[in-house]
């Protein structure tokens, strides 16, 4: 048995590279942007109006001027016009390329504009207000955005803005969920009094749907042959199967021997934490990477949550994101000497603190305590009392 640490070190050594594909960038949100962004021309691409009002030559102000009769208007989307009496003025608006021989815009709020004329209301005017100026932000040629970052509504605007219709994204690897007892029956069915509906698979379904892998599902049931000749056939479709259910000590859980039968080398077996204690994790001879969870819900959704995400933001080349920390809002004790996953509840304090509120439920098995918690407080193992404002690491599925 391994721990935590060693586990999430192995799963990460095993990470997949799967390659990138180009896609629409109506399509790329959430996604991960494999190539850079660069400006195709100055940011922005001229010296352009940031407020209504009227452009002036700043010298005139300077000179006491303070009345400006209007000899045209610069509308968004027209080409640049020119003062041509620099004693006049010219009204703008927003998004208006700046006219040229003016150098100052002051906003309609500052002035008094009445049969032509626009007389200016306020003390204080300064050279190049109200203006931004042609390459600013970026300059033609420079980098705006770096890849290996998950393409956000930001990333869409920049992308719009220097003209990609198509961006190169992380290629995800296609993945089946596998469903496994006798037990389980279909969403839909009505369960026999022996019987549960499949609820597993669907919540990693979910999961996975959120990170943008559209994963097929399957079932089988718990006879050795039938999930040995399955799994050797499934191996060479899928780059990544998660099973759920079959791996602990019970006289019907077939998967590590059917795993290892079909050539599977497994490269850990039970981790020292609760829940999630069985989990194992291996790869085929093809690179096809196995997942195979507990069965219990909590345990399934937790190991996805701490392990599976992890390998998945790896995979795609995500930097490690800053791990969340929380303070525990009241005593807990936990005896046995294992890493220990507790739900928990999320508020925040004045302080700007994260605090932990434990929603312990019934054991891994209680899958609706899950709808209660927003999170999973990690309590590292060696120790058994962990004091209220004790901090320690936080996963959130919320």
């Amino acid at each position: 048995m391994i721990t935590v640490q060693e586990a999430e070190h192995l799963i990460l050594q095993n990470k997949g590279n799967y390659g990138n594909e180009k896609i629409p960038m109506a399509q790329s949100i959430g996604r991960v942007l494999k190539e850079d962004l660069f400006a195709d021309r100055d940011m922005p691409p001229y010296n352009r109006v940031t407020m209504d009002g009227i452009a002036i030559d700043y010298d005139t102000y300077l000179k006491g001027q303070r009345g400006y009769k209007i000899e045209a208007v610069a509308a968004a989307g027209s080409p640049q016009i020119s003062l041509v009496d620099q004693g006049k003025c010219i009204e703008v608006m927003t998004g208006a390329i700046m006219p040229a021989k003016a150098d100052a815009i002051i906003r309609y709020e500052d002035v008094d504009i009445h049969d032509g004329q626009a007389n200016i209301m306020v003390e204080t005017v300064k050279r190049h207000q109200n203006i931004h100026t042609k390459g600013e932000d970026r300059l033609q040629g420079s980098m705006v955005v770096a890849k290996n970052i998950i393409i956000s509504p930001a990333e869409i605007g920049v992308a719009a803005t220097v003209g990609k219709t198509h961006i190169d994204v992380a290629l995800l690897p296609k993945t089946v969920i596998i469903s496994t007892g006798d037990e389980l029956v279909r969403v839909d069915q009505k369960p026999l009094p022996h019987q549960i509906r499949k609820s597993n698979v669907h919540r990693l379904k979910a999961t996975l749907d959120h990170h943008h892998i559209d994963a097929d599902t399957m079932h089988l049931n718990d006879d050795l042959e039938l999930i040995k000749s399955a799994l050797s056939n499934i191996i060479k479709d899928y780059d990544v199967l998660i099973l759920s259910g079959g791996v602990s000590k019970g006289k019907f859980d077939f998967l590590p021997q059917a795993l290892e039968a079909v050539g599977v080398k497994k490269l850990f077996h039970k981790i020292a934490q609760r829940p999630g204690k069985p989990f194992w994790f291996g790869q085929a001879k093809n690179g096809t990477t196995i997942f195979a969870l507990p069965g219990n819900p909590v345990s399934s959704f937790l190991c996805t949550q701490r392990y599976f995400i992890p390998w998945l933001r790896a995979t795609v080349g995500l930097p490690h994101p800053p791990q969340p920390m929380a303070k525990l809002a009241e005593n807990y004790l936990f005896k046995p000497d294992l890493t220990y996953f507790l739900q928990v509840k999320v508020s925040y304090d004045e302080k700007g603190r994260i605090w932990a509120h434990p929603m312990t439920g019934n054991g891994s098995g209680d899958l609706a305590n899950l709808v209660d918690a927003d999170a999973f407080l990690e309590l590292p193992r060696g120790r058994n009392v962990f004091r209220r404002g004790g901090v320690y690491p936080l996963i959130f599925y919320r």
